[in-house]
Parts: C-alpha cells; structure tokens; sequence
C-alpha cells in the first residue's frame, strides 16, 4: 500500500492532481482546500490513503497526517466513502472538525455534498469517542474531572474547546457544583 509521496505536480483539475515521482505519474483526489494551496510544476509532499476495490486502485491525499487518520476514521462511518470524506476535510481544519463531532454538532457536517442530517448524525454519534482519543490534538472529556455541558456552556460564550477544556482542568476538584466550575473557569481565563 501507498503511504506517503513526494514528487512534483505536473496537472491539476478540479478534484485530483498528477504527481510525477521518479518518472511516475500517480493520480491522486484531494481535497478543494488543499488543492488550491498546490501549485503547479513545485514539489510537495503528501500523505496518501490507498483504497484497493475490485475495479479501482484509488490514491487520496492529504497535507498532514491528522487529516489522513481523520479521514480514514470517517471511512469507518456507515454510509461515509472517500468522496464525502474529501468533501468534510474540505470544510475546514481537522482540530475544527473533531471540534465540531465533540460539540455534536451535526449541522456542519450536513454542508457536504451527499450527506444528509441522519449520516452526519450518525458520524457525530460514531466518532465522538474516537476523535477523543489522546493520540489526537483532543484529549479524552472523560480524562478531566469536568462534563460535556460545562465545556458547551464555556464555548457557547465564544471559547474554543481546548481554551474551555484547559481552564476547566485547572479548576480544583473540590468544586463540584457544574455552574461554579464554569464561573472559575471563565475567572481563570479572563486572568489570562
């Protein structure tokens, strides 16, 4: 399997680029955001998942390996294939995206093009537990000593979800009531 290229871009079209490596062409689909940072006839380097079907070998690409993990987590999904995963990696950041699966905010998803309210549901509630993993930028809810609507009470004030998860971890264990762990949250970061 194709892992990892590095080459240099010989054509571009609205969803795939050639990249020629040691006198290969490799055809690879990759998302709109990223395609239009790359520019023709320069080198770059991409992260490839490979999918091998019975009447295709298909090359995607992604610029870090967090969008690859991402994207082959969404495969994972019923209903989700390599166009529609393209298509949420196209929406914004990966960070922003796993974000959006913890907050469970379905909406989002829905602006890519073939999935609806139920499969972008159905990614929210399948992948929430996965894109908390500590090997990604988000650390597990259930690892901190504080609940889900504690950190959508801090983000609905406009904070990120690490700003709210950092504060919340440094307010002490002995304040257990939900509605004064967010006040010293937000005393904590209005120090900052």
């Amino acid at each position: 399997m194709i892992a990892y290229l590095k080459g240099k871009i010989i054509y571009k079209t609205l969803n795939h680029l050639v990249l020629e490596v040691n006198g290969v062409g490799y055809q690879i689909f990759v998302g709109e955001n990223f395609l239009n940072e790359l520019r023709l006839d320069t080198e770059t380097e991409i992260y490839i998942h490979h999918v091998v079907r019975e009447d295709a070998s298909d090359l995607y690409g992604f610029k870090t390996r967090e969008d690859k993990d991402l994207f082959e987590i969404l495969l994972t999904v019923s209903g989700v294939g390599p166009k529609s995963g393209l298509g949420v990696l196209s929406l914004s950041s990966a960070g922003d995206i796993k974000e959006a699966i913890v907050r469970g905010d379905a909406n989002l998803l829905t602006k890519v093009s073939g999935i609806g309210k139920k499969t972008a549901e159905r990614i929210v509630l399948e992948l929430k537990n996965k894109v908390l993993r500590p090997t990604g930028n988000l650390t597990p809810l259930e690892g901190g000593n504080f609940g889900s609507d504690e950190i959508d009470a801090l983000m609905s004030l406009g904070y990120s979800l690490s700003e709210a998860r950092s504060a919340l971890n440094a307010v002490g264990p002995e304040v257990l009531d939900s509605g004064e762990r967010v006040k010293a949250a937000l005393k904590k970061m209005l120090r900052k």
